[in-house]
């Protein structure tokens, strides 16, 4: 049985021109960056924008015809799955013609950039172009909505394929009837979030190009700083709770955010998953707190960190694999679990973990109670199936098995095996936390391998495993 023909593909080739066309638009942006403080790198963004935007007037051209047939969600899929890494490539050459990195080393940064993962192949960000300093919040700002979300927001039209697009990139979330209406109240809260940031950081004294890059940063929870000290570099407790506000923020279900004004506050208060984050970021923040010599404010800044997959730290790396192992411990947790689904957050997701253990709740009840009882568990006002649940578990487990395989690689080129569960971690869940320096010292196949691992982590791996098995398909013939 052949899952994919050549009318599929020349589906997803006409759908695939148009997201790039808006790849090669959103990289012109920096260009304005660079003409301001007269950097003369214009022609490094310029060149690969457009080719970016000629091969995807191409194919909207070219197979316009097939704008009319009807796109399933295993084209949105593999479009999704490629235009992600489209946009890395574009990025990564990019981050080639400007500053010299070879093209592996681009493509990771610029692939960290995008999903939001935070972790940096620069050693000294300091010395960088603002062009490119700015480009890289900008790719994180993009890339925490989402590549396909935004560019959905300005060139497509409502209908079935802004909505099968939509849900490529793992959402399902609706505050309006339509997609492209849902999406525009999203893009709005995002917008007045970025302009609140950039607003309390220069009220903080920060200069107005950090601020706006960190806010791209931050709100997005994607973590790279202007600043090899990232935010620790500003010694500053209140620009120190303003990113925590702001990582709080980025980490919330824009649903939650949209009711916020309706519920008086309500929808915010009750949210299961921003009841939970809290709990978490509290409970283990105390947890650290009462067993070490960690200053606190420390403490909760990377508990909040990890848990809303920001990668933001006001202490180095460094200073980071000196913590008690216990500590490191409950890093690596809340980086696995992440925060709200319908947020700009990686990792699992609470959502997810939350369905996972009530399922496991709601079997053994079933154990428990009398021959033929039925058992309702509620997940969010809506009652918990065991479909949804084995989802979950499914979900999980190949997440796990990603963290395996790039965790024993690590390992199998010498690397310390705890630094390396707590890098896959980090990488896999677009988290950008370290401990040591592995970023640095990464060989060119882990590279590649992280790569890929950032990619899945923020695609949430079926997009990536459908379009892989499309390939397969092609390559089979």
């Amino acid at each position: 049985m052949r899952y994919i023909n050549k009318n599929d593909l020349l589906i997803i080739a006409r759908n695939m021109g148009l997201l790039m066309i808006g790849i090669g638009v959103m990289c012109l942006v920096p260009i304005i960056v660079d003409l301001i403080y007269l950097e003369f790198n214009a022609v490094s963004f310029l060149v690969p924008s457009s080719v970016s935007v000629f091969l995807g007037l191409i194919c909207v051209n070219v197979l316009n015809k097939y704008a009319i047939n009807e796109m399933r969600l295993k084209h949105a899929m593999i479009v999704s799955s490629l235009s992600w890494l489209w946009a890395g490539i574009v990025g990564g050459v990019i981050f080639q013609l400007v500053t010299g990195l070879n093209i592996v080393d681009g493509l990771f940064e610029s692939m960290s950039a995008l999903t939001g993962s935070g972790i940096t192949i620069y050693p000294d960000v300091e010395a960088l172009p603002h062009s490119i300093l700015f480009f890289r919040g900008f790719q994180q700002w993009i890339g925490g909505l989402g590549i396909i979300v935004m560019i959905i927001s300005v060139l497509t039209k409502p209908g079935r394929v802004s909505s099968k697009l939509y849900r490529s990139e793992a959402r399902d979330d609706y505050i309006k009837p339509s997609t492209k209406a849902t999406i525009k109240q999203f893009l709005k809260i995002y917008v007045i979030y970025t302009v609140f940031g950039i607003t309390l950081y220069s009220l903080a004294g920060m200069p107005i190009f950090d601020s706006v890059c960190n806010t791209f940063s931050i709100i997005s929870t994607g973590g790279m700083s202007v600043k090899n000290a990232n935010i620790g570099f500003y010694n500053d407790e209140i620009i120190y709770f303003i990113t925590i506000i702001l990582m709080i923020l980025g980490a919330t279900s824009f649903v939650v955010h949209y009711n916020i004004i309706k519920t008086r506050g309500k929808s915010l208060i009750y949210d299961r998953q921003f009841q939970v984050m809290i709990s978490l970021i509290a409970i283990s923040t105390l947890l650290i707190y009462f067993t070490s010599q960690i200053v606190s404010m420390d403490i909760l800044f990377v508990v909040v960190s990890a848990i809303t997959t920001t990668g933001a730290s006001i202490e180095s790396s460094i200073v980071m694999g000196g913590w008690p192992p216990f500590a490191i411990f409950i890093i690596i947790s809340l980086m696995l679990i992440g925060g709200s689904t319908g947020s700009t957050v990686g990792a699992l997701k609470l959502m997810r973990v939350i369905t996972f253990f009530k399922g496991i709740y709601k079997n053994s009840r079933e154990i428990w109670s009398p021959e033929g009882s039925i058992v309702s568990v509620k997940v969010s006002n809506k009652k918990l199936t065991d479909d949804l649940a084995a989802q979950s578990g499914n979900f999980m487990t190949l997440y796990f098995l990603c963290i395996l395989i790039t965790w024993a690689l690590l390992c199998l080129y010498g690397h310390d095996p705890f630094d390396s569960l707590f890098f896959t971690i980090s990488m896999q869940g677009n988290v950008g936390l370290e401990i040591g320096q592995m970023s640095q010292a990464l060989e060119l196949p882990l590279k590649v391998i992280g790569i890929f691992n950032m990619w899945i982590g923020r695609l949430e791996i079926y997009p990536v495993l459908i379009t892989m098995r499309a390939f397969f398909e092609i390559f089979k013939r």
